[in-house]
Formats: C-alpha cells, structure tokens, sequence
C-alpha cells in the first residue's frame, strides 16, 4: 500500500505545470553555464599564457644578471616574478577546479532535461495534436 506522502510525492512530480518549469529553469540555466564554462575556459588560456611571460621574463633576468658586468641585485625581482608565478599556478589550478564543475553540472542539467522529456512524452502530454484544432 502506498503513503499519502509517496502519493503526493508522486503527483507532485508528475505535474505537468511543474515539469514546465523545471524543464524552463533548465533551459535557462544551460546557457548560462555553457557561457561561463567557455570564460573559465579563456581565463585559464590566458593564465598559462601569462605563466609562461612570467618563466620567460625571469629566465632572461637570470642572463642578464649573469652577464652583467656592474653589480646590479636582480634576484629580489626574479623572486617577486617566481611568487607571481606561483600565485598564478594557484589561480589556474582553481579555475581547472570550477571549470570541472561547470562540465558536471551541465551534464547533470542535460541529463535531467533527457529524462524529464522522456518522461513528457511517455505520459502524452506531447502527444501529437491536429494543426486544426486549437
């Protein structure tokens, strides 16, 4: 026998008013997270571009700190350049994090949009309609 609450649960879940929605908010929000994935994406581009500015720069310090015949301290300047590396490093590897995220979350939201509209089409309520009836 099944409990009021499972049979409420049950017809709450098959409303078709509340499956418009949900099936809206995820059409909504899949845009959105496709977009951000895409900027997380180019953000993290970019800050292994400017890693390897960052690797290039303090090498070519080191050369010219090297060669250099006048007693010149570059090294303070290498470490700064090796710190913002590494703080850039640290940023890359959260943006890697929140962009594996974005990938679960929107498989999960194509996921659940599949299996709400099968679940629309088994019950009928996209059943084929006559273009002449209103």
């Amino acid at each position: 026998m099944i409990s009021t609450e499972m049979a409420s649960v049950a017809l709450i879940e098959s409303t078709p008013g509340k499956d418009v929605l949900a099936e809206g908010l995820i059409d909504l929000m899949k845009p959105a997270i496709q977009q951000l994935d895409l900027h997380v994406h180019s953000v993290r581009e970019s800050q292994v571009e400017l890693r390897e500015h960052i690797d290039n720069l303090a090498t070519e310090l080191c050369r010219i700190n090297e060669h250099q015949r006048v007693a010149l301290d570059l090294d303070p300047y290498v470490k700064k350049l090796l710190n913002a590396r590494r703080r850039v490093v640290l940023v890359n590897n959260i943006l890697q994090n929140a962009q594996e995220r974005l990938r679960r979350l929107n498989h999960n939201v194509a996921k659940e949009t599949a299996r709400r509209k099968t679940m629309l089409e088994t019950s009928g309520v996209f059943a084929s309609r006559s273009p002449s009836l209103p």
